[in-house]
């Protein structure tokens, strides 16, 4: 039986809805809908893109034309890695905002995808440039650097989307940390060779088994405010102000000496638990003798 609204005019025909419509509008929400930490993951991903676009113009060209802004240009230096900063604070808030409100089923492959343009291609080309414009680098032995640096990072997230670890930790650096302390060790404008040799320990450490905390609670406050007060060296550095050499090279340095910390404290810590249950097993089978 049809009911018909005693308003609706009575030439109004009822259109037929097609299956395939209906079955496309029903999986619209699901597979197409954006929610706000998917916004954030896309923010992530837009930030990266543009620190390779401002390494590019901003130091590469210059560089490739014999330009008077021949290279590392400060402020496109400075700008390219405040552009990863904000990628990682959109990182910090998209899990965030995920566990507290929803992600779409869309929101782990966005994070990958988007983690890898940030953290794995971006410090990666910075890499690459740097081996460019640098004076006493070696441009190939730099490309060779910049694939490890990249191919670490792709590893590392298609690792993280298979294995299962314990709440609360990450196994290998975070790629976020790692991409910071990679761009790190090129500003700070070492000799070459430890420049190299720091760049693939870092590559190392993010497909390394060592476990790293994960952001949360009170870390998580404290990385915000490290990833701001980093900004703001980068800009002093930038403009050139008075200490704005010293404070970048004191940046620079605590992210290495962080990066380089953190694995020795979870390796000593590692190796507590084992001699805490070594001795454990003995006094238990001590006990069970008559």
């Amino acid at each position: 039986m049809t009911v018909i609204d005693p308003e609706t005019p009575a030439n109004w025909v009822a259109e037929p809805e097609d299956d395939e419509t209906r079955e496309e509008t029903e999986d619209m929400p699901l597979s197409l809908r954006l929610s706000i930490a998917d916004t954030l993951t896309l923010g992530n991903a837009t930030c990266g893109f543009m620190a390779v676009y401002f390494t590019t113009t901003g130091i590469l060209i210059p560089h490739l034309t014999g330009s008077d802004e021949s290279g590392m240009a400060r402020h496109s230096a400075a700008t390219a890695v405040i552009l990863m900063l904000c990628a990682a604070v959109f990182d910090l808030f998209d899990g965030l905002v995920a566990r507290k409100l929803r992600s779409s089923p869309m929101g782990a492959e966005l994070d990958n995808l988007s983690d890898l343009i940030s953290f794995g291609l971006a410090p990666a080309y910075f890499v690459l440039v740097y081996g460019m414009v640098a004076d006493d680098a070696h441009q190939r032995v730099s490309a060779v650097a910049a694939i490890v640096v990249l191919l670490a990072v792709v590893l590392r997230l298609a690792r993280f989307s298979c294995v299962t670890v314990r709440d609360g930790v990450f196994q290998g650096m975070p790629s976020p940390f790692g991409a910071l302390t990679v761009v790190s060790i090129v500003l700070l404008e070492l000799p070459f060779v430890p420049t190299l040799l720091a760049i693939i320990g870092t590559a190392w450490l993010m497909v390394s088994r060592v476990e790293y905390p994960k952001p949360r609670g009170i870390l998580a406050v404290a990385m915000l405010s490290w990833i701001v007060g980093a900004m703001g060296m980068l800009a002093a550095w930038a403009f050139d102000a008075p200490a704005g050499q010293l404070l970048l090279q004191m940046g620079c340095v605590l992210q290495v000496v962080l990066g380089a910390v953190i694995p020795l404290f979870a390796t000593a810590r590692r190796v507590n638990t084992f001699r805490g249950n070594r001795r454990e097993s003995r006094e238990a089978r001590t006990a069970q003798l008559p």
